[in-house]
């Protein structure tokens, strides 16, 4: 189904395969007449290296400096980048940036403060000319392709699912410090990222979805890292049967892997896309060069894959649904088990066990929504499944959320929106909340099966800290189709009979062109911003001391963090615009007690600073002093941090780095960053990403000196010299900060990006 090489492989013509092996250089020298192929050379005919290189600002490929050609960001992201952008200076945006409304669509939290936030958006898209997508229009992600997307083009998204590979468009999601340097014309740094080929073969079988074949991915390559923080350039000839809307389905979930980016070859299909959303000239054909050299290879045969099921509480979590029904028992307990590492047991239990009936599993909820599921051919083939049939009056329910207005209004001209509202089904608009838990939350104990990205804890929408525990598991929209028309029961897609009808897609522009303000090349500068009660201006944050002394604020041992678990989703996100605010609800999940102890740290800090003295900082530098002579209270920074082996894997959200920055956060410990993008927002907001091998000598509470550590950062020191203060003194060990490039050295010297390009 799928296999891993072990090794680099060489494409010749981006079809035949030669691993890196001894007997390689053989293979190539013959089917090259004798002529030697260099790796480094080879390198350079993969998609990505070109376009990289089309968009790097230095001259060394190795460190690349990337500015992007357009920009977007939704409306949980936007008023803090443009504030932060403000505050170090903006002007107008220097490239197309998109301001969609997808996420706080439903204006439900907090009175006028997600309205306020579109208001907002609008407002500065006609200040510094962008464009503004108001809400229920269409998710980011569609819009982005439907409007935005070009082929050898790149684009940065302050979403972590900004994938348009399928498209010819290397697209990459970060955190909003990221769009405040492209909007102030600054530039993406960092070293050239390793490419790792996705072949392509075979054709899917009937029934079988995008979301199967991407889960099935995902299986193969999340766990052992093959791809993170990597580019999937993907070929082969399997993509030529892959319908664009199908390629579209699997991309986008590739941010699941962990990978950096994804790049797809382009065909007549592709060019049709184009044409269809009137934007012929955007397409640009792309394929490896007659010989491409990747990092590593994932050989996926279509034909193999079957209907798949990732089940809590992560989309690597996978199983064909054909193997768990016939192994219901064994793996429920074993997902019940492996709960236990995220969910907090002592509180609340937690069983799927209880959803079989009758020897099936039973799930009170089906959704197809958002950038992953909401597509227009998904949407059809689910209404193929169910026409003629209906959901039943049980507690399963069904919700459909079209991608976009343009997909809503084909289907209801087309008729299907009627025939899944005949069986039962409700169709919605275009909103993002069935993503992230502020749509469609499932009751208590409750399964829900999703065509979205992402099953995290709680992600859903409930609360564990209140009691609350549900779970979603994720299947592509055929299957959740035929789950439905079996009213419940888990079935795979491929267990029914139906004909797909496959109707054209008619893009109708004219609803963009008379709801979205496009202001680009018009920036109104007379224009006022019009801001609401919630939209607060970041706090003043210091510079980096000479020497700073941490306290541990909360210890986790979860082998991943994800940053839903570090700053909750859902109705937190109303917040996202007031840092102190959202600040309240940092780890709160996780570790309810960290932002009392956090806020203690920063008070001593905010006292020290004010003359005021404490008793148990006083022992804590006597015991400094036996060792460290002449260190003062006040050449220290006091700050918090928190430990835990792998953090930030999942959202590109800033503010799982801000909130703790704005509580007195100083730094993370950790043995690794699941992702680029969550140690490039601690770097941005001024926070060191420290690196621990081994086990941690500290623990709640504990105070961890480190001197000297400007000078450190300044001068590229491999090894950090740190010390747990203990009462008897001080225990040393040895932490690393990993590569920085020298502005991620600036900006934390300087404290955050705003202290940086404020200077």
């Amino acid at each position: 189904m799928i296999q891993l090489l072990e090794h680099g492989a060489y494409v010749l013509e981006g079809r035949e395969i030669i691993e890196e092996s001894p007997a390689a250089r053989e293979r190539l020298l013959t089917r090259f007449g004798g002529e030697d192929i260099a790796k480094e050379e080879a390198k350079k005919g993969t998609m990505a290296y070109r376009i990289l290189a089309e968009h790097n600002t230095s001259d060394n490929m190795e460190q690349l400096r990337i500015k992007f050609d357009k920009l977007t960001s939704h409306d949980i992201t936007f008023v803090g980048i443009i504030q932060t952008a403000r505050a170090s200076g903006l002007e107008k945006f220097p490239v197309p940036y998109v301001l969609t409304n997808c996420h706080n669509s439903l204006c439900a939290v907090g009175g006028t403060i997600n309205e306020d936030d579109h208001v907002f958006g609008l407002s500065c898209a006609k200040k510094y000319g962008g464009i503004y997508v108001p809400p229920h229009q269409a998710v980011i992600h569609q819009f982005a392709r439907e409007m935005l997307a070009g082929g050898g083009q790149m684009i940065l998204g302050s979403d972590s699912h900004t994938r348009y590979g399928a498209l010819g468009t290397m697209a990459i999601g970060e955190g909003g410090p990221e769009l405040v340097k492209q909007l102030l014309s600054k530039t993406y740094d960092i070293a050239m990222p390793k490419v790792v080929g996705v072949y392509l073969t075979g054709k899917p079988r009937h029934g079988v979805g995008p979301q199967d074949i991407a889960l099935a991915i995902i299986g193969a390559v999340f766990k052992n890292g093959y791809v993170n923080n990597k580019i999937m350039e993907f070929f082969g000839d399997g993509v030529a049967n892959l319908s664009v809307d199908y390629r579209i389905g699997i991309d986008v979930m590739t941010t699941e892997t962990t990978c950096l980016s994804s790049i797809w070859e382009t065909d007549d299909k592709v060019k049709e896309f184009y044409e269809i959303h009137n934007r012929p000239e955007a397409y640009e054909e792309l394929k490896p060069e007659k010989v491409a050299y990747y990092d590593g290879l994932v050989y996926v045969d279509l034909s193999e894959i079957k209907p798949m099921i990732a089940m809590p509480f992560h989309p690597s979590n996978v199983y064909t649904i054909e193997e768990l029904n016939a192994n219901l028992e064994d793996i429920l307990a074993e997902v019940e088990k492996n709960a236990f590492v995220s969910l907090d047991n002592s509180k609340i239990s937690y069983t799927l066990r209880d959803k079989i009936k009758n020897g099936r599993l039973y799930v009170e909820q089906g959704v197809i929504a958002g950038c992953a599921g909401g597509g227009f051919e998904n949407i059809c083939d689910a209404a193929d499944i169910l026409r003629g049939k209906y959901i039943g009056n049980d507690a399963f329910s069904l919700s459909v959320y079209p991608a976009s207005q343009p997909v809503f209004m084909e289907l209801v001209k087309n008729g299907r929106v009627a025939d899944l509202m005949a069986t039962g089904a409700t169709i919605r608009t275009a909103f993002c909340g069935p993503c992230f838990g502020a749509g469609d939350v499932p009751a208590n104990r409750g399964l829900s099966i999703r065509h979205t990205t992402r099953n995290f804890p709680n992600r859903e929408g409930s609360k564990l800290t209140s009691g609350q525990i549900a779970s979603v598991a994720l299947m592509d929209a055929r299957s959740i189709a035929a789950t439905a028309a079996n009213q419940g029961y888990l079935t795979a897609a491929t267990d029914l009979d139906c004909e797909f009808t496959k109707p054209v897609y008619h893009f109708d522009a004219s609803i963009y062109e008379n709801r979205v303000y496009n202001g680009i090349g018009n920036p109104k500068p007379e224009e006022e911003i019009k801001f609401g009660p919630n939209i607060v201006d970041w706090p003043s944050m210091v510079e980096l001391k000479d020497n700073i002394l941490l306290r541990v604020v909360s210890v986790i041992h979860d082998p991943v963090t994800t940053t839903d678990e570090l700053i909750p989703s859902g109705e937190t996100s109303s917040y996202r615009s007031n840092p102190l605010g959202l600040a309240e609800f940092t780890l709160s999940r996780k570790d309810p007690a960290y932002v009392g102890r956090a806020k203690e740290v920063r008070t001593m800090e905010e006292n020290r600073r004010n003359g005021v003295k404490n008793p148990e900082l006083s022992e804590v530098f006597s015991v400094i002093s036996r060792e460290f002579s002449g260190i003062e209270e006040n050449e220290v920074e006091i700050g918090s941090t928190i430990y835990a082996v792998k953090p930030g894997d999942g959202s590109a959200r800033e503010q799982a780095a801000s909130c703790q920055r704005v509580l007195g956060g100083l730094a993370n410990i950790a043995s690794e960053y699941a992702t680029k993008r969550y140690r490039s927002n601690l770097i941005n907001w001024g926070m060191l990403p420290f690196l621990l091998d081994g086990s941690e000598p500290f623990e709640i509470g504990d105070y961890i000196f480190i001197p000297e550590i400007k000078r450190a950062v300044a001068d590229k020191a491999e090894d950090i010299k740190a010390y747990v203060v203990r009462r008897e003194g001080l225990q040393e060990f040895t932490m690393r900060l990993g590569e920085l490039t020298e502005d991620e050295r600036a900006i934390i010297q300087k404290g955050c990006l705003i202290n940086y390009y404020k200077d």
